[in-house]
């Protein structure tokens, strides 16, 4: 299979905390992969070192290169982040900002080829964001900025797609728009690993899940497999068990 992302023996210190322990993850073309664990547990941090942006030990792969070896420019074309709470600091409008994501592609929002519109109008309508494109960004909800800055990664076509808790402070229809896109990009070819703290939302979107407690990996493989009563008490200290109903799942702990 193609491989977008492959990391072995993956560690990572900071200052006195070892954030990543030995960590090995793959990722190939088609799949969706979904890090779970209690906050402390490595995701932002796994995330972090899959791109290069943090030292690490061990053998990281973005596609058919290292990611600590690689210019700004050529990350970029290989994985698309979207880190945790996406700042956007001047009222630049929504498509504006959704062209941002070709800036590797040598455009800017006032220097667009037609590839490029065409890349920020996918993006804008795969994220529902018609309505809204010539609206500043300041005049937004949190949950609209949220899928502005998801459409920007869209439109960066790159093959990976990288989400730090993509749907934290979104309603579930807004979440359920996020895991479509997710699955249309993973059909066409391309992955996504995204973290979160919904259970129930990645057993029912990505192909497989990988839970994390103090940095290393405890679990991993599809979500009713991985996620049995004694991973999830291990991880989150308390019983729990994930239920599946019908093509949905709830994730139940325990008071």
């Amino acid at each position: 299979m193609n491989s977008l992302l492959s990391l072995r023996s993956v560690s990572v210190d900071l200052g006195a905390t070892r954030a990543l322990d030995s960590v090995s993850l793959t990722v190939n073309a088609g799949e969706i992969v979904a890090i779970l664990g209690p906050n402390g547990a490595g995701k932002t941090s796994l995330m972090r070192a899959a791109l290069g942006l943090i030292g690490a030990k061990g053998v990281i792969a973005l596609g058919d290169a290292d990611p600590r070896t690689l210019s700004a420019r050529d990350r970029a074309l290989r994985a698309a982040y979207l880190p945790q709470r996406p700042q956007s600091i001047w009222p630049v409008k929504v498509a504006a900002l959704v062209a941002l994501g070709r800036f590797a592609h040598g455009a800017a929002p006032d220097r667009l080829a037609l590839r490029d519109q065409a890349a920020v109008d996918a993006a804008i309508e795969a994220c529902s964001l018609g309505s809204l494109q010539h609206r500043g960004m300041d005049e937004l909800s949190g949950g609209e900025k949220a899928r502005a800055h998801l459409a920007r990664a869209l439109a960066q076509h790159a093959p990976l797609l990288l989400l730090d808790e993509p749907i934290a402070g979104l309603d579930p229809a807004q979440a359920l728009g996020v895991a479509e896109v997710l699955q249309s990009h993973a059909a066409a070819g391309g992955g996504a690993v995204f973290s979160t703290h919904d259970i129930a939302f990645a057993a029912g979107t990505a192909h497989r899940v990988v839970l994390m407690k103090s940095g290393r990996v405890i679990a991993e493989g599809p979500a009713i497999e991985a996620l049995t009563p004694a991973a999830l008490e291990s991880a989150y200290g308390r019983p729990a068990r994930l239920e599946r109903i019908g093509d949905d799942f709830a994730a139940i702990f325990e008071r």
